[in-house]
């Protein structure tokens, strides 16, 4: 049965700065130490799938430079299928800065190569892998023009769609409309409307709206207290275990994965999103943001 999900983003090198608290504005403080991480919201949902056990071809495009070896590198050892990311010459990788504090990161991305990959980079091989795919994943840190041209051609062919909308921006009503699950955090979820959630009776009236304007299943992530989605247009919330957290920098990419996962896996709605939430709650544990994705012994168990 196929259960191919592939994976259409951006491919980073992660600078992970971690300091004990973040800076004020125009303060200079004292590190503590820095790491470099293979990483991207593609390339991490990417692995967080293949660490669950799925199959998984990840498309984008790196620099010609060191970082991007890397980062191909991790990639192959976590056994992600790479054969349709694309060198692009005099192009860097993309990288985001991090600032990591025990209990929370604020993150700069340079967007690199990842912008570079326009629609006319989606060739007929790589249109081919996604009309035969069970699900296509995407986020927006490539350009929306090849987010929107991707899910036309998995709508098409009957694809599943996942749209992760960050980096928050806002976004037409024909992108939208391609997409069969979009998961915003809560800020992206305000971007996205164009207003303020300030309770919960707040966010079931707005996923009720959107669910009859767009016609798809919104599932918002609502940090350490879980997930909320719309059951029988009644607002359910899926909590977060408690966890001792050690870097909360992958979280949202491994709940994307797993749901992605279990979405492939033909899972009902509900044991998809507990398990997303339950893999998002795991990846905190652990530092950075891919060696954090568990694998699926990790969340399956009781």
């Amino acid at each position: 049965m196929n259960q191919t999900i592939v994976v259409v983003g951006s491919l980073n090198m992660d600078m992970v700065i971690s300091a004990k608290r973040m800076p004020k504005l125009g303060e200079t403080i004292l590190g503590e130490s820095i790491y470099y991480l293979p990483g991207g919201k593609g390339a991490n949902q990417a692995v967080g799938i293949a660490k669950l056990g799925g199959d998984v071809k990840m498309v984008g495009a790196v620099g010609e430079d060191s970082f991007s070896d890397a980062i191909l590198d991790q990639l192959h050892h976590y056994k992600v299928d790479t054969e349709h990311i694309e060198r692009i010459p005099n192009a860097a990788t993309g990288v985001a800065s991090i600032f990591h504090t025990e209990s929370d990161n604020c993150i700069t991305v340079i967007p690199g190569a990842n912008y570079s990959f326009t629609s006319n980079r989606i060739t007929k091989r790589i249109e081919q892998i996604i009309a035969q795919a069970k699900v296509l994943l995407v986020q927006l840190e490539i350009p929306l023009e090849t987010v929107q041209y991707v899910l036309s051609i998995a709508k098409q062919h009957g694809v599943k769609t996942i749209l992760n909308p960050a980096p928050a921006q806002h976004l037409t009503p024909q992108l939208l409309a391609l997409a069969d699950y979009i998961t915003p955090n809560e800020t992206e979820l305000e971007v996205l409307l164009g207003f303020q959630i300030a309770s919960e009776q707040e966010l079931e009236k707005a996923m009720k709206d959107w669910q009859e304007k767009y016609n798809n299943t919104l599932i918002v992530t609502l940090g350490e207290k879980g997930s909320a989605y719309l059951d029988n247009k009644s607002i359910k919330i899926i909590p977060s275990e408690k966890v001792k957290v050690v870097d909360t920098t992958g979280a949202g990419d491994s709940f994307n994965a797993a749901l992605a996962f279990g979405i492939a896996s033909d899972w009902p709605l509900d044991q998809a999103v507990s398990f997303a939430v339950k893999a998002s709650g795991q990846s905190v544990t652990k530092f950075g943001a891919q060696e954090g994705m568990p694998y699926y012994e990790e969340v399956s168990a009781d």
